[in-house]
């Protein structure tokens, strides 16, 4: 086996992923060598790390070919912890925190919501937030591929959540029955047409199922919102994540289906990132 002193690969790798156009290739090269070490992105190696030269190449190649980072890595962080990601889920973005945080803004008193439901849960990562954040609550995360829920749950036991989360395979909330003082979502919401003008990270790599929402960007919405009175307990609150100038349009579908009023909350980018949809007390 030949391996590289940690020096000489990162300067390797940064150089790779440089001429590959990656933004950020030193910062990126070093997440890299932290993961085949088996180091957190945190750590300072020891003086004397040395990188499998081949193991390297094959990672550093994988970037190159824009494969993002955190399916070569296997993880992402979200909220306050990590989750294992792989290409049946989505890789979890900061913008959708603000789920949590409109959450917290709705239930001041953590001890207050006793349910809660994750339609299309991918890593469980909203799930999972919302469990630490509700010391009180149980959770329920759905998603019609068996892979992504099976991802979730292992993701739950590795937080120690598993005794209060359980995941299933089914399609939205046809599978589920009951009501829930919170409901959290964050459907495809991207217009088809759109999907291969993304970043190459997304278009080629992320799975078409969660990112695909029709030819105008709201079809799973339409499918959402009119099921979701009846999944919300007496002054319970779905909170959906919301695409770039869909607020209107998501707030009209969410009128027709009886809600009585909406807001929403924006990211930290200021963009309306979460409609909040109230059940009646």
């Amino acid at each position: 086996m030949t391996t590289l002193p940690y020096a000489t690969a990162l300067h390797k790798a940064a150089g790779v992923l440089a001429q590959a156009g990656i933004e950020s290739p030193r910062y990126e090269a070093r997440l890299l060598l932290a993961h085949l070490l088996g180091l957190s992105a945190r750590t300072l190696p020891p003086p004397d790390a040395a990188v499998d030269a081949a193991s390297l190449a094959h990672a550093v190649a994988r970037r190159a070919a824009r494969e993002p980072l955190a399916y070569i890595t296997g993880t992402r962080g979200f909220w306050s912890f990590e989750v294992a990601v792989s290409p049946a889920t989505l890789i979890p973005r900061p913008d959708s925190e603000t789920l949590i945080e409109a959450a917290l803004a709705v239930f001041p008193d953590r001890a207050s919501v006793t349910r809660v439901l994750d339609l299309g849960t991918g890593t469980g990562c909203l799930l999972l937030a919302a469990l630490i954040e509700f010391p009180a609550a149980f959770g329920v995360g759905v998603d019609r591929v068996p892979a992504a829920a099976a991802l979730a749950a292992a993701n739950a036991a590795r937080l120690g959540l598993a005794c209060r989360a359980v995941f299933i395979a089914g399609d939205w909330s046809d599978a589920i029955a009951g009501r829930f003082d919170l409901v959290l979502c964050n459907p495809p919401y991207i217009e088809s047409a759109v999907i291969p003008t993304l970043m190459a990270e997304v278009a080629r790599h992320e799975p078409p199922t969660a990112l695909d929402g029709g030819p105008d960007g709201l079809a799973a919405y339409r499918r959402l919102i009119t099921g979701l009175p009846a999944l919300l307990s007496p002054g319970g609150c779905a909170i959906l994540e919301l695409g770039h100038g869909q607020a209107e349009a998501v707030a009209a579908l969410a009128g027709a289906a009886g809600f009585a009023a909406t807001q929403t909350r924006a990211d930290l980018g200021n963009m309306e990132r979460a409609l909040l949809l109230h059940a009646r007390a």
